[in-house]
C-alpha cells in the first residue's frame, strides 16, 4: 500500500495575509452553519474582550489532526486558558511532536481490507482514519515516563497525567527528537504558558494502559502516583472559581466544545457540582458555550444535546451565549480560532 505524506505549508507566507480568513468568512459565511460559525467566533472575541477567560476540550482524535497549528497559537496569545481532552488527545500532540515525519498517510483509507490492516499492524502502523502513527513513537515516550513514574513513586508525590507530561517535555534532550515545529504543539504551549489540562477517564489513552500495566506489576502494585479524576475536577472546580468574578459584575469562564463524550461532558459538570451539591450559589454559570459536533441528538445521545438541555442541568443560565455548529471539527474549530487570531 502506497503512503504519502501531506505537502508542507509555508506558513509564515500564510501569515503574512492578515484578516483574509477573517474576510472571507465574513463574507461568505451568511447562513446556516456557516453562520453559526461566524456568530460563534465574534461571541468567542466578545468574551475574551469583556474579561472572560475560555476552556476549550478536544474529543475524537483532534491532536493528530493538527489543531496545534491553531490551539498552539491560541494559547500562547491568552486566547485559551485551560484545556480538558480525552487521554488519546492529550499523547498524540506529543506523538506527533517526535514523530510526525514517520507518520504514513493513507489517501485510500475507506478501501482498506481487513488485511491491508493487519499489514499495517504487522509493520507497526496504528490507523487513525487517514493517518497511521508508528508504535515507535509510544515506546519512546513510555520509555521517558517510566522514569518519571519510578521517581515520583519514591518520592511519594502525587500528579496529574498533564503533569507527567510536563516532567518530559521538560526533558532537555527531547527537543533534539522534535520532527514538528515546536511551535505546532499545543500542548507545549500549555506547558509554557502553566495553564492546567484535565483528562477525565486517562485510563483510555495508550499511555493510559501502559501506566496501568506498570503499576500492575509485582514490584510497582501502586498507583498512588497517579492523582485521580475526583481530584481533577475539585482541582477544575477550584480554576473554575479563582477566575470568575463571584459577584457576577464581570463574565465568568466560557466553554468551547470539540466534539462530544467525556471531555466535555466532565468539566461542564463542574459548575453545577459547586452550585448543587457543595452549594456555592455563588457559582456563576458558564459565561459562553459552543459546540461543534455532527452527532444526532434524535438518537438521544448527550454529545448531540443542544445547549439550551443544559438548561435544565444547571450548566448554562438563559442569557448565557449559545453556538451549535453542526460540523466537522477538523475543519470548523481551525477556522473559528483563525478567525479569533486575526488570520
Amino acid at each position: 500500500m502506497k503512503s504519502t505524506t501531506p505537502a508542507a505549508v509555508d506558513m509564515a507566507a500564510f501569515r503574512t495575509g492578515t484578516g483574509q480568513v477573517r474576510a472571507f468568512l465574513d463574507h461568505h459565511f451568511l447562513h446556516f452553519n456557516s453562520r453559526e460559525l461566524v456568530a460563534a467566533a465574534r461571541g468567542f472575541e466578545a468574551h475574551l474582550d469583556a474579561g472572560g477567560k475560555m476552556m476549550v476540550t478536544l474529543a475524537g482524535a483532534m491532536s493528530t489532526a493538527r489543531i496545534g497549528r491553531t490551539l498552539a497559537r491560541m494559547i500562547r496569545e491568552d486566547k485559551v486558558h485551560a484545556v480538558t481532552c480525552t487521554g488519546a488527545n492529550l499523547e498524540e500532540d506529543v506523538f506527533t511532536l517526535l514523530s510526525a515525519d514517520e507518520y504514513e498517510h493513507c489517501p485510500n483509507w475507506r478501501a482498506l481490507s481487513a488485511e491491508d490492516e493487519q499489514a499495517l499492524a504487522d509493520r507497526g502502523m496504528n490507523r487513525v482514519t487517514d493517518t497511521c502513527i508508528p508504535e515507535d513513537v509510544m515506546r519512546h515516550v513510555e520509555g521517558r515516563l517510566r522514569g518519571v513514574w519510578e521517581r515520583t513513586l519514591k518520592s511519594h508525590e502525587r500528579f496529574f497525567p498533564f503533569e507527567f507530561f510536563y516532567e518530559v517535555l521538560d526533558q532537555p534532550d527531547l527537543a533534539q527528537h522534535f520532527q514538528a515545529p515546536p511551535e505546532d504543539s499545543w500542548l507545549l504551549a500549555a506547558k509554557e504558558k502553566g495553564i492546567p489540562v484535565y483528562t477525565p477517564g486517562w485510563e483510555d489513552s495508550t499511555i493510559g494502559n501502559i501506566f496501568t500495566a506498570w503499576a500492575m506489576q509485582e514490584e510497582v502494585f501502586n498507583h498512588t502516583a497517579l492523582r485521580t479524576g475526583t481530584e481533577q475536577l475539585a482541582h477544575l472546580a477550584r480554576w473554575y472559581r479563582e477566575r470568575c468574578n463571584l459577584n457576577h459584575a464581570g463574565p465568568s469562564v466560557g466553554f468551547f466544545q470539540i466534539g462530544g463524550g467525556i471531555a466535555g461532558d466532565f468539566p461542564i459538570c463542574a459548575v453545577p457540582m459547586m452550585r448543587q451539591d457543595l452549594k456555592w450559589e455563588d457559582t456563576p454559570y458558564w459565561g459562553y458555550f459552543c459546540q461543534i459536533s455532527d452527532a444526532d441528538t434524535s438518537y438521544g445521545g448527550y454529545s448531540g444535546a443542544v445547549p439550551n438541555e443544559k438548561i435544565t442541568w444547571g450548566k448554562l443560565a438563559v442569557e448565557t451565549p449559545k453556538f451549535m455548529i453542526a460540523s466537522d471539527a477538523t475543519i470548523v474549530a481551525p477556522l473559528i480560532f483563525a478567525y479569533v487570531l486575526g488570520d
